[in-house]
Order: structure tokens, then sequence, then C-alpha cells
């Protein structure tokens, strides 16, 4: 590697597309029930803008901050987990369901797979005699979220490594 690989960090550098960051997070509902956080870890988190492991609105919050920055950020739901969807709602016959799933019950997170051997993961939604009622839109759509973060460091796309002072 040569030094041109290398950056001492610093805050002037911004987080763009392609940047790996540094950061702790917490999204919790507007109650204050807090849905996922990193602040009670010894060390932050490392992710890429842009590598799919934040949904795009998060990754919009974070865009052009510094390490050094914190930010809480409302989140509408199309930011966020989406709209609930009532389309995503779908109903099985007890039978059809039986090769699913034993003894469901409301509540149940369940798993499918759809003709491109996806995943999708589904909340028993409702049970009658004739038929068993499947949610699949995320727990959290429809809800507004907040999204709390502090950036720890800063590494601009296409360098390899952090050269510390």
């Amino acid at each position: 590697m040569t030094d041109s690989q290398f950056i001492t960090p610093n805050e002037d550098i911004r987080i763009t597309f392609g940047s790996l960051v540094k950061l702790h997070f917490e999204v919790s509902l507007e109650n204050g029930t807090i849905i996922d956080s990193t602040f009670s870890r010894d060390t932050p988190v490392t992710l890429t803008i842009g590598d799919e492991s934040l949904l795009p609105g998060f990754e919009q919050v974070l865009m052009n901050l510094r390490a050094g920055d914190t930010r809480t950020a409302h989140l509408e739901p199309e930011q966020g987990f989406g709209e609930w969807n009532p389309d995503n709602i779908q109903r099985f016959s007890p039978t059809q369901f039986a090769l699913i799933a034993d003894n469901p019950e409301i509540g149940m997170l369940v798993e499918f797979e759809d003709k491109g051997k996806n995943t999708l993961p589904g909340t028993i939604s409702a049970i009658t005699d004739d038929e068993i009622e499947v949610d699949f839109n995320h727990p959290l759509a429809g809800q507004s979220v907040l999204f709390k973060i502090k950036i720890f460091q800063v590494t601009p796309p296409g360098v390899t490594g952090i050269q510390l002072i």
C-alpha cells in the first residue's frame, strides 16, 4: 500500500455515498419505545453508506455529517419502514397453513419462500376456523420513528485505511 491510500482522520471529512462510517444509533417510536440501539455497546458500529445495511431514509439523515456530529431526526413512515399496505395481508386455509407451521398463534412470526426462493417473514394477525391471516408488512410499517445518531469517524470512499496520529 502506498501512503496515498491512507488518510489522517479529521472533522472536515463529510459523509457521502460510499463513505465508511463509525457511529452509534438508536431507533425509537415517538412514544419513547426503543426499537434498536447501539449506544450501550462498547464500540460503535461500522457501515458503508449505500450498502443497504440502513434504509435509504436513515442514510439520508447521515449525508454530509462528519465526525463529532450528533442528530435526532423524525422520520415519517415513507422515510422509514414504509406505509402499512392492506395488500400485504394474505389469507390461508388451515390446511394450506399446516404445511408451513404447527399450532399457529396470533403474533407468531412465520417465514415463507417466494418463487425466487427469497425468505418472506410474516406475522399471524388473525385466526378463524376458516382461515389464518398473515401480515407481511414490516412490524414498524405505518409508524413514524426517531433516529438518533452520533458519528465517530468518517472514511471517504476509495480510502483503504486510517492513519492514526
